[in-house]
């Protein structure tokens, strides 16, 4: 038998028998949101010049940059490789393992990587194998906090425009609609759940619902 107790912050389930289940919801969003505003901070860092390097027309940034930057911002993460293997005799593969602690969670992400294995032309031998593993390695270390820690988008051309709404901006929004009537104001803030107003429209959405409330002033 499953008992569930409802409030305004959360939602409590209880087991009736030897274990108690507590999910705090609440506590959830909180995690969640402080993630998705550490992780757009980080995205917005801008990559000192002196970091960012280019190599057949691409930008990169160097390792020694992106791990000052994950000790910093996500300290005690971890890396780890799950597997290695020769693509033909061409090229060394990585398939790595990247943990690190995001505002109060563990989490784990994996990527592949290879480097091309450098060969003698005269005798086809390899001329340095721990360097071309080496850098397989590096670049998918690099590969893992570009994806999932979010260092150096700017380099790696990954910065998306925010669309979510700021706490302010939905606060003023509803009190605007809120001088319109009460209706509106449950229109507009189901409006803002559902995702129809965001950071993209938020401007002209703004400057519409206060002409409505002129109006509805005159």
């Amino acid at each position: 038998m499953v008992t569930k107790k409802q409030s305004e912050d959360n939602v409590q389930i209880s087991v009736v028998g030897d274990s108690r289940i507590e999910v705090e919801l609440d506590s959830v969003k909180k995690i969640q949101k402080a993630i998705t505003r550490k992780h757009k901070r980080v995205s917005r860092i801008e990559t000192p010049k002196a970091f960012v390097k280019k190599k057949q027309g691409f930008d990169y940034t160097e390792y020694s940059y992106m791990r000052e930057v994950a000790d910093k911002e996500y300290p005690g993460w971890s890396w780890t490789i799950v597997s290695t293997q020769f693509v033909g005799d061409a090229a060394f593969l990585i398939h790595g393992r990247l943990k690190w602690f995001d505002e109060g969670i563990w989490r784990e992400g994996d990527v592949t990587a290879s480097h091309r294995v450098q060969k003698s032309t005269k005798t086809n031998a390899y001329l340095d194998i721990g360097n071309d593993v080496k850098a397989a390695n590096t670049d998918a270390i690099k590969k893992a906090m570009n994806m999932y820690l979010n260092i150096a988008d700017d380099v790696y051309k990954n910065i998306v425009e925010d669309m979510e709404l700021t706490d302010k901006q939905v606060e003023d929004m509803i009190k605007v609609a809120e001088t319109i009537s009460e209706d509106y104001k449950v229109r507009v803030g189901r409006s803002i759940q559902e995702g129809n107003v965001t950071g993209l429209n938020y401007k002209g959405s703004m400057d519409k619902l206060r002409r409505i409330a002129n109006a509805t002033e005159s």
